[in-house]
């Protein structure tokens, strides 16, 4: 068996571990995105998905932050963190932001790499960074992100021959329903 498909293959079983902690809000789900996220660098690194090296770098770190957040922000009932919701000026003001800056990445790793989707990585690594912000502070929206972020990357990662990643995208496209559903449940 090929290493990096015995690495993508167990990555992919830590990140649905994750998914599936993370809709039910079981914050040993940050324990399993941050294994998974580790061994993914190695894999986006090898493939020449660089911004999804970054992405996955800023996974782990977000991981500890995740951890930390849903454990130490209790709400008003002492519970754990509260789902809750931005409003329209935040999301537009995420969005160009978001944009401009996924524009500036994939410039440069166009200009200055060997990557070989420069645009597309950079676009769905910079709103993942935004996404997984929003993921760590229950916030509802986070799931509509993930919506449009996971069905980019299926193409994404067929394309770069990842093709466990990519079914795990569509899992995650169709999970990130599920999950936005069940939290919107518990909007507070």
């Amino acid at each position: 068996m090929d290493i990096y498909f015995a690495i993508e293959l167990i990555s992919v079983l830590f990140g649905l571990v994750f998914l599936v902690l993370l809709i039910r809000q079981n914050v040993l789900c940050w324990w399993f995105g941050i294994a998974g996220s580790l061994l993914s660098i190695l894999l986006f690194y090898h493939t020449k998905l660089y911004s999804e090296s970054i992405l996955y770098s800023y996974y782990v770190l977000m991981g500890f932050y995740g951890y930390y957040s849903w454990n130490n922000n209790k709400s008003k009932s002492n519970q754990t963190l509260a789902i809750s919701e931005k409003g329209l000026g935040f999301h537009l003001m995420a969005i160009v932001s978001s944009a401009l800056t996924a524009i500036c990445l994939g410039w440069y790793f166009e200009n200055y790499s060997d990557a070989t989707s420069p645009y597309l990585d950079a676009l769905t690594t910079i709103f993942s960074f935004f996404a997984t912000y929003l993921e760590a502070k229950k916030i509802l929206s986070a799931w509509i992100y993930w919506i449009i972020i996971n069905g980019l990357t299926i193409g994404l990662y067929f394309t770069k021959g990842l093709d466990i990643y990519s079914t795990l995208s569509v899992i995650y496209f169709v999970m990130s329903f599920v999950g936005y559903v069940k939290w919107k449940k518990e909007l507070v």
